[in-house]
């Protein structure tokens, strides 16, 4: 499929066929979503109804259906057109018009086999495609005895059209280079013996070895070795990181010189490459709003095209005694301009090109509609722990109330803190196992989002949170030294531990501020965003330094997500369209409550790619910037691509009607403005 008509053609062709409940088609991405009765239908008899069409069509997982004879006699054809007008020109040099009349309508029926062999299928399926036009437009040229202009017309619109594939086939390539990340087989070691294998015949809990500067097949866990490992195809990410046993590792990434045994945890259809690759075709599917209003329009602009060639053919001759063939061949080159091919396409295209940008760059936007909404942002709201912040917590102190041991407190904290997610109750657990303190067994957990958790502990009821939660369970806070100071909490993070309804004390965490975050903040105002805020759970003495030193416009602390949740609208009711950046998880509510919502740090987080509208593979912050330019970037260029489309065919209609347009100049105003747009839409591939 390479124009809408021909996307019309294919659902008017299928629908009436029983057992069809469904058919959508996705330009772009070449493919035909059908929903069937297997009872009733077979895939067969669906591929036989497409071959009727003048199309191909195969099951995505299949092998390609073979190009076959039809390609390539169309490009004999179109051979064989030039031959004949060449053929033509001579004889015209040699005085021999009746020769090269015939020569030139030779080349005319030779050159129009395939337009015309497309144009019956697109009649019958009570379509008028740009092939019908095309071949109503050169028989009215030959009847009035337009040899040149019919035989130039044909070739011309081959050409035109051989180009107009090769660059729409540029901007799908971008995407299906995304399939080529990870490697096609995998080394497997079974049974102390190594096999060479097809990917898809890996299972989980293989191991895979990994040799120095090989591509990693498959996701894993690092069981054996020590490499660094460039994720730059999966999250844009230029740094390698180190990976040993015991991390996660994802295929189409690049081993470093180290080598790596892998334990195999997803299978290839499950990997994050191959999911990142559905989103990214599912997001090519979806339509922009701008792109609904294109179409709609199209809809409307080749009827009325249609009717004004047929007043401007009949009415003059009927009415002012004009000469008809003069009209008739102005209303043939409207026919020829009648087809929105170029309109139609200008808006997907970009919007492929940016999405595949996009993927490359490590930002995963999820459909054209939020790449549009992410171009009008205003204000942007920023989670702070593991956002802003790293979210790497260290414990900087333990603070026991008096006659509790330290190593007691951190015990009844860490057993809590080991069945939570949190970056704090890694932080916990990690430090108590550090100082070698064993971690007691805790049942009955219950997580507290934007609290903190509790359960049983050695018979204990253990709860570990923040100050808030004290406050609503009524636990009073010792006055001590150091628990709850109002100093130390505006420089790390207080987590306190009660136990039978008790204070023991408080654990304090320090966090450290994102290299960079400063310079993407700088650079969202840059692009046009006024107001910087953030939404975090913490204490408000440490959102108040965070927020003065990033140069935040506000800040809100202690929120529970339902209060993000809220905040998020009153932004939005105040200043304008609303990004909210988060983990994933704990802002879910807010990330939905927001125009765009962009989770961070999304090749670790299967909830961020399901729940965000953008997704940032890696936890650079400056992904996010570069996102909002992109989408900015992008709906310039869908602007100037239905502003060229509209103005050569607004011009070559006026031409048209005035005589000053000939059938071969509407053939380049047509296919041309296709050829155009599309090389606009493919600078966004350059975009960074």
């Amino acid at each position: 499929m390479d124009c809408q008509e021909e996307v019309v053609i294919l659902e008017r062709r299928l629908s009436p066929l029983g057992g069809i409940e469904a058919v959508s088609a996705d330009l772009m991405g070449q493919r035909l979503h059908v929903k069937y009765d297997a009872a009733r239908l077979t895939v067969a008899a669906i591929v036989d109804a497409v071959g009727q069409t003048g199309m191909r069509m195969w099951l995505e997982h299949d092998e390609p259906a073979a190009a076959g004879a039809g390609t390539e006699w169309r490009w004999r054809l179109m051979v064989g057109s030039a031959v004949g007008i060449g053929l033509g020109l001579a004889l015209t040099g040699l005085g021999n018009t009746s020769g090269a009349a015939v020569a030139f309508t030779i080349a005319a029926v030779v050159g129009g086999v395939y337009p015309a062999r497309r144009a019956v299928t697109a009649v019958r399926s009570g379509a008028l495609d740009i092939n019908t036009l095309m071949v109503v437009a050169v028989a009215g040229a030959l009847l009035l005895g337009q040899w040149f202009e019919a035989a130039s017309v044909v070739f011309l619109f081959a050409v035109a059209q051989w180009l107009e594939v090769r660059t729409l086939e540029r901007a799908r390539q971008a995407i299906r280079a995304l399939v080529d990340l990870a490697p096609r087989e995998a080394v497997v070691r079974r049974a102390g013996v190594e096999h060479r294998i097809p990917v898809e015949q890996v299972h989980v809990g293989d191991e895979v070895l990994i040799k120095p500067g090989e591509k990693l097949p498959l996701d894993g866990v690092v069981v054996a070795g020590h490499s660094e490992v460039n994720e730059a195809p999966l999250t844009g990410e230029s740094v390698p990181v180190d990976r040993s046993q015991g991390d996660e590792v994802f295929a189409g990434t690049i081993n470093g010189h180290g080598a790596l045994d892998v334990r195999v945890t997803r299978l290839v259809r499950d990997t994050r490459v191959a999911r990142i690759l559905h989103l990214v075709e599912a997001a090519q599917a979806t339509r922009a709003p701008v792109q609904s209003f294109v179409d709609r329009f199209a809809r409307i602009y080749t009827p009325a095209v249609l009717v004004l060639a047929l007043a401007v053919g009949a009415i003059p001759p009927l009415v002012a005694d004009a000469d008809p063939a003069v009209w008739v061949y102005r209303a043939l080159v409207l026919l020829v301009i009648a087809c929105p091919c170029a309109l139609v396409i200008s808006t997907p295209v970009s919007i492929v090109s940016a999405l595949s940008a996009a993927a490359r760059n490590g930002v995963l936007v999820k459909g054209g509609a939020h790449l549009e909404r992410l171009a009008a942002v205003r204000v942007v709201a920023f989670d702070k722990t593991g956002t802003l912040t790293t979210g790497a917590f260290r414990v900087a102190s333990v603070q026991p109330v008096p006659n509790v041991a330290p190593e007691q407190l951190l015990a009844y904290a860490a057993a809590v803190e080991s069945r939570a997610e949190h970056p704090v109750a890694a932080a916990v657990t990690a430090h108590a196992r550090t100082a070698q303190i064993a971690i007691p067994t805790v049942t009955g957990f219950v997580s507290l989002p934007g609290l903190g958790g509790e359960g049983e502990v050695a018979g204990a009821h253990v709860l570990v949170g923040n100050l808030r939660l004290m406050n609503e369970r009524a636990i009073p806070v010792p006055p001590e030294p150091g628990v709850a100071s109002p100093v130390d909490a505006g420089k790390a993070l207080t987590v306190f531990v009660a136990v039978d309804g008790v204070c023991q004390g408080a654990i304090l965490l320090e966090d450290r501020l994102r290299s960079n975050a400063s310079e993407a903040i700088g650079l969202l105002r840059e692009h046009g965003v006024r107001r910087v805020a953030m939404l975090t759970g913490d204490h408000v003495g440490t959102a108040a330094r965070v927020a003065t030193e990033l140069g935040l416009d506000e800040h809100h602390a202690q929120l529970l997500p339902e209060e993000k949740h809220a905040l998020i609208g009153a932004l939005r009711s105040r200043y304008g369209p609303v990004l909210m950046v988060g983990d994933g998880i704990n802002d879910a509510p807010a990330l939905a409550a927001a125009d765009v919502g962009i989770a961070m740090g999304a090749a670790a987080s299967d909830a961020a790619l399901e729940t965000a509208d953008v997704a940032l593979m890696s936890n650079e912050l400056l992904r996010l910037p570069y996102a909002i330019r992109l989408a900015q970037a992008t709906l310039r260029n869908v602007r100037m691509n239905v502003a060229i489309s509209l103005a050569l065919k607004s011009a070559f209609l006026v031409m048209a009607v005035a005589g000053m347009a000939t059938l071969w100049m509407a053939v380049l105003a047509d296919t041309g403005a296709s050829v155009i747009v599309v090389g606009n839409a493919l600078r966004l591939l350059r975009t960074r």
